[in-house]
């Protein structure tokens, strides 16, 4: 059974299509929503929880419709079987982390022994028990958010809904706070759905994920086919750290193809034929930019995929450094950490040779390809 079934939504606004046709199944565990500013994930999210009325399609909870605009179903957000945390937590200020987390059991009249019972098992479950006097302004952002998520659990909901739960933390919490509540909803043994426009951090804490642009599904897949095969061209520009140029299929042999990319003044390239199988036409050509050996000596004679550039810079980020070489009309970054050994170079610029594993190609035919 599907914990979530999606079906056609749509969602408007004036001429602005928010969600365009979404469809997709969730049966169990922690699903991503994952993409730009303006994509259409909170959208999605807010409509699955109620908060927001779509123009067409259905959506159903444990096998239950809970909006169908076609069937005339609506149900509200407060009987629907779902916690929500907020971005902002949306705590009480006035309330004590007790009775910030018993506010949903108070007004569903649950009987005082429960709602203690309750309450304190939650803060329990998320390393808050002792805490339950203090009021929201008394605890630091991550206590804070763990209220919020131990408010969202009380009901024993099906689903817990969190958008952007994390986005007001400095980023070393962040950092701490997304295994941690990774681990506590596995803990809690309840799905959930997570909004974030960080792919690092869609990536630790997810099953499956969906990367949306324009409204639209573009890709529903785990984190590692995600990163190892990007379906579209805006799923590669946005997952992981890669450069996207435009290619063109020359020939295949057995399981393997020859892609020729102008950017890299006609270059050729050899890698795995793509996942359907296409043996020519135009393409976009993926390159993940940590799978790269870079040195300014030439390898040997039976190394391919080896091209010729200008270091252009070097950019230092604590344990890594992103080397930009500049290949014809396109900059190709190179990221390393301090100890690789694929990295063989030194200085700002000079010539440099650049040899791309087949591993690191992964190509996406257009739809006239053949």
């Amino acid at each position: 059974m599907a914990i979530l079934k999606v079906e056609g939504v749509t969602k408007l606004y004036k001429d602005l299509k928010a969600l365009d046709n979404v469809s997709f199944e969730f049966d169990k565990g922690i699903l991503s929503f994952l993409g730009p500013s303006g994509c259409g994930k909170t959208t999605l999210l807010r409509s699955i929880a109620g908060l927001e009325i779509p123009d067409a399609g259905s959506i159903s909870i444990a096998d239950k419709v809970q909006t169908s605009i076609e069937g005339g179903v609506l149900i509200p957000p407060y009987s629907r079987e779902i916690g929500f945390v907020f971005q902002n937590y949306a705590l009480w200020p006035h309330m004590t982390v007790f009775k910030n987390v018993a506010f949903s059991l108070n007004l569903r009249k649950f009987p005082t022994d429960v709602i203690k019972r309750r309450v304190l098992a939650c803060l329990d479950l998320v390393g808050l028990g002792g805490r339950e006097e203090r009021y929201p302004s008394q605890l630091s952002g991550g206590q804070q958010q763990r209220v919020a998520l131990a408010r969202s659990i009380v009901l024993e909901p099906q689903l817990i809904l969190l958008d952007e739960p994390l986005s007001n933390l400095d980023a070393k919490l962040r950092e701490e706070m997304r295994v941690e509540l990774k681990k506590l909803i596995k803990k809690v043994g309840i799905s959930a759905l997570y909004v974030t426009h960080d792919q690092e951090e869609a990536f630790v804490i997810s099953d499956k994920v969906i990367v949306m642009n324009g409204g639209q599904i573009l890709q529903y897949d785990a984190p590692d086919e995600l990163y190892s095969h990007p379906s579209d061209p805006f799923v590669a520009s946005f997952i992981g750290h890669s450069t996207l140029v435009d290619g063109n299929i020359v020939k295949a042999v057995g399981g393997e193809c020859v892609v020729q990319i102008p950017q890299f003044d006609d270059a050729t390239l050899i890698c795995a034929v793509p996942r359907n199988g296409a043996t020519s036409g135009p393409c976009s050509v993926v390159i993940k930019n940590g799978d790269l050996r870079l040195s300014h000596e030439k390898f040997s004679a039976d190394a391919i995929n080896v091209l010729e550039g200008t270091m252009v810079s070097r950019d230092y980020r604590g344990g890594l450094t992103d080397h930009r070489v500049q290949i014809g009309t396109k900059e190709v970054v190179v990221t390393s950490h301090r100890l690789c050994p694929m990295i063989n170079v030194d200085g700002e610029g000079g010539k440099v040779f650049l040899c791309i594993d087949k591993s690191a190609i992964s190509l996406i035919p257009q739809a006239n390809a053949a």
